[in-house]
Order: structure tokens, then C-alpha cells, then sequence
């Protein structure tokens, strides 16, 4: 049976839109930014703030009801449903060591029935020191050693675990070049998985 990871934010759910709609925007009113115009990410630059204020914003989000009350992703939800017995899964994101209950708990509520395990790259905050075994998402990778495709939002990350072996899915979003829909790059999962 394969492995796959899954990023979970703007993966599993739609972090990145929520959060815009949700908390930037109502409190910088003065912004007229659309989700399709974040063709960064991070986009602090776009939201014409600094990399600190966009983390800090996003964190204090992800520790709010709204996101734990966000919804999962509904097509990523109904493929699982379909097809997640057909495959092992595990989440694997990058998040900040005082948002990563938020996040295991959301995953394991939303994803528990298929996702069994949640593993997380610390993404450093200012001011915090914790041990750092692995820099990156492709470096945890390279240590689990048993993964065989990455769905993930971020094409640098596909790349590497392309390096790696590792069949990567990129899953459109308006700061990357995913040519597939949301639909075709799930369906690229049952096609490796044959």
C-alpha cells in the first residue's frame, strides 16, 4: 500500500482564503485584494505589510474558532471518502510549534478516518528557540523514508521530492503554475496508486 503526505493548509482546507476573508481584510479595510491576487505566498509583500505582521496575523488565526470551525476542503473531503482505503495517509505542513495542536487537532477531526499520523516541520517565529531536526518539509521526508506521493501547494517543495522519488501533486493555487484542476490532480493519486 503507498504512502501519501498531505500539506495541510491551502491543501486539506482553504487557509489562505478564509484567513484573507476572514481576518486581513476586515481589519485593513483600506486593502482591495482578492484571493486570486495573492500570487505569492507568503504575500506580505502583495498585502504591503511586513513578513512578521502577515505570521503574526495568520498565527492568531489559526489559534481562533475560525479556524477550527473552518471547513475542509469539500473536494479533497469527498475524494477521500471515495478513495482514501485505497492508500495510507499522513499529513506533513509546516506550521509554528504554538500552532501545531490547533492544526493536528483540525486534521485528525476533519481527515482522522484516513490520516493516522500528523507531522509537522516547526516554521520558526521570531523570538523562539526550539531544537530544529529537520530545516524543511523535504528534509523530514528524506528521514521518514516511506513516502511515495506529496500533495502539497508549493512547487519548489514538489520539485525537490521529485528529486527524492517522490511523485509530487501540485494542487492549484493562485501563487503557483498547477496546471491540473483540483479534480485531475486528485485522480493523478489513484493512477500511481494502480
Amino acid at each position: 500500500m503507498i504512502t501519501v503526505a498531505w500539506d495541510v493548509d491551502d491543501v486539506l482546507n482553504d487557509l489562505m482564503l478564509l484567513w484573507l476573508q476572514d481576518r486581513w481584510l476586515p481589519e485593513h479595510p483600506q486593502y482591495h485584494i482578492n484571493f486570486e491576487d495573492i500570487i505569492e505566498n507568503p504575500p506580505h509583500k502583495i498585502l504591503n505589510c511586513t513578513l512578521e505582521e502577515y505570521l503574526n496575523s495568520l498565527d492568531s488565526f489559526r489559534q481562533s474558532s475560525k479556524y477550527h470551525d473552518m471547513p475542509a476542503n469539500f473536494e479533497v473531503l469527498s475524494w477521500f471518502k471515495n478513495h482514501g482505503y485505497k492508500a495510507r495517509h499522513i499529513a506533513l505542513t509546516a506550521v509554528p510549534l504554538r500552532c501545531a495542536g490547533y492544526c493536528a487537532e483540525w486534521v485528525l477531526r476533519n481527515f482522522g478516518q484516513w490520516i493516522r499520523t500528523f507531522h509537522f516541520v516547526p516554521s520558526l517565529r521570531q523570538g523562539e528557540k526550539i531544537p530544529q531536526y529537520e530545516i524543511n518539509k523535504i528534509d523530514y521526508l528524506r528521514w521518514l523514508g516511506k513516502v511515495d506521493i506529496l500533495v502539497e501547494d508549493k512547487e519548489e517543495i514538489i520539485r525537490q521530492a521529485q528529486d527524492m522519488g517522490i511523485k509530487g501533486i501540485l494542487i492549484s493555487r493562485p501563487w503557483n503554475k498547477a496546471v491540473l484542476s483540483l479534480e485531475e490532480a486528485l485522480e493523478e493519486i489513484d493512477t500511481v496508486n494502480k
